[in-house]
């Protein structure tokens, strides 16, 4: 993540309910909370389009010095709340920092290279636990497979961290598995295997409707 802290002019929320938050958002606006280092929450109203902007940019753990009515205060975005259905910034959770105090985050890992040919790399973990410097987070933290053999895994304490950043999750955890591709003629049985599945449970409905059927015609004798 950049040192270069953008700047974020807010407003202090007075009205709140569900029908305020819903009023802010048409304003263009995003309800948050702020809280943290024993200072009393605030509920603000931060501007959607510059958020959205600082959100692409920094990524979720993203580290904004707000402007709160001409008082300055940074901040980490602690979670995001996005409309499941509708994509867009529902509500936000911010702590406040300090320069130079370490924080807890989560990180989104990706995998990189290329594992040896006629292997399957299965992520089983999208994100790890680290600690760093409050403006240092690492947007990503990479999982290399190049090369690597089926039969092996990249488990957390695998994780090439950058110089400051300590893992927090479990050095055991799985990361990525490499396992052996399966042959064609696995993934055609597999298929079949599907298949055969959805026609047995399709069974008993179509035997369901003869019964009916047949009931039906018992009926009218």
């Amino acid at each position: 993540m950049s040192n270069d802290t953008p700047t974020l002019k807010v407003t202090v929320r007075t009205e709140k309910g569900k029908g305020a938050s819903r009023r802010a958002r048409r304003e263009g606006l995003v309800p948050a909370v702020m809280y943290g280092h024993a200072t009393e929450s605030k509920h603000l109203l931060l501007p959607y389009l510059e958020l959205a902007a600082i959100l692409r940019n920094g990524g979720l753990n993203s580290i904004i010095d707000l402007d709160i009515d001409g008082e300055k205060q940074l901040v980490l975005t602690k979670q995001v709340d996005v409309h499941p259905l509708r994509n867009y910034l529902e509500h936000l959770d911010l702590t406040v920092i300090r320069r130079g105090e370490k924080v807890t985050v989560e990180v989104p890992v990706e995998v990189q290279g290329d594992a040896a040919p006629g292997t399957l790399v299965v992520q089983d973990a999208t994100y790890v636990e680290i600690e760093a410097d409050a403006l240092s987070i690492p947007e990503i933290i990479t999982a290399s497979v190049e090369g690597i053999e089926a039969g092996n895994m990249v488990t957390a304490a695998d994780l090439e961290l950058p110089k400051g950043v300590t893992l927090i999750s479990d050095p055991e955890t799985a990361i990525v598995a490499v396992n052996e591709a399966p042959s064609a003629a696995e993934l055609e049985a597999e298929l079949d295997e599907e298949a055969l599945g959805e026609g047995d449970a399709e069974a008993p409905a179509e035997e369901r409707a003869a019964g009916a059927a047949e009931g039906d015609e018992s009926a009218a004798e």
